[in-house]
């Protein structure tokens, strides 16, 4: 069975917003970070958002005051809700269960495409 699964992503215009969610099975995100990371064409796979299991936050400078990062009150789902979009946020978005331990991923969602028009 899939650990996490990704849904959400679509074509938006700039200025628009999207929501993105995360299924996780089991107790993931009790034991685990909630991450959000994207990967353009071209660039390097980067951190958008992280919720530690204290409820620390960590954003991307590109990303601060536009996208938010939450989870659900049973802890088995996680947002990140996208405000704002600008075309250098066209990504595939990845959903990511994180040992903050360590700094490594323990989980990786399959991903979903999130596609921005100017």
């Amino acid at each position: 069975q899939e650990q996490l699964v990704e849904s959400g992503g679509g074509l938006v215009q700039a200025g628009g917003s999207l929501s993105l969610s995360c299924a996780a099975s089991g107790r993931i995100f009790h034991i685990y970070s909630a991450e959000w990371y994207r990967q353009a064409p071209g660039h390097e796979r980067e951190l958008v958002a992280r919720m530690t299991t204290s409820d620390g936050i960590v954003y991307a400078d590109s990303v601060k005051g536009r996208f938010t990062i939450a989870r659900d009150n049973a802890w088995s789902t996680v947002y990140l809700q996208m405000n704002s979009l600008k075309p250098e946020d066209t990504a595939v978005y990845y959903c990511a269960a994180g040992r903050e331990w360590a700094g490594d991923v323990q989980y990786w969602g399959r991903g979903t495409q999130v596609t921005v028009s100017s």
